[in-house]
């Protein structure tokens, strides 16, 4: 993580623990007052991304979202998995249609 991302990242957690709403003008003027050079782009990013959203919400349910997590992953995973073995199949069926020629790669 680069220290203009850090910056904002702790800007903001700063912003949430005084009950202040994150803006782009707030993290700019805590990063500033921290003599740190941030890029405003990095400022504007973590403003959109947190803007209406309660940060000490979303700290609190990082742990409580992978309960719900197995499920769907586990149906991206099953799908993933069906890829890879489509993808193997039609690998083999191009080893093979080498011996249907008569020859291989190492006879």
């Amino acid at each position: 993580m680069s220290t203009s991302e850090l910056a904002c990242v702790y800007a903001s957690l700063i912003l949430q623990d005084d009950n202040v709403d994150i803006t782009a003008d707030k993290i700019q003027s805590l990063v500033k007052a921290a003599n740190v050079d941030v890029e405003p782009v990095w400022v504007s990013i973590f403003a959109k991304a947190l803007e209406g959203k309660d940060l000490s919400e979303l700290l609190m349910n990082v742990g409580s979202a992978a309960g719900g997590a197995p499920a769907a992953g586990g149906a991206a995973a099953g799908g993933a998995a069906a890829a890879e073995e489509k993808v193997e199949e039609k690998a083999e069926e191009k080893e093979e249609s080498d011996d249907d020629m008569g020859f291989g790669l190492f006879d």
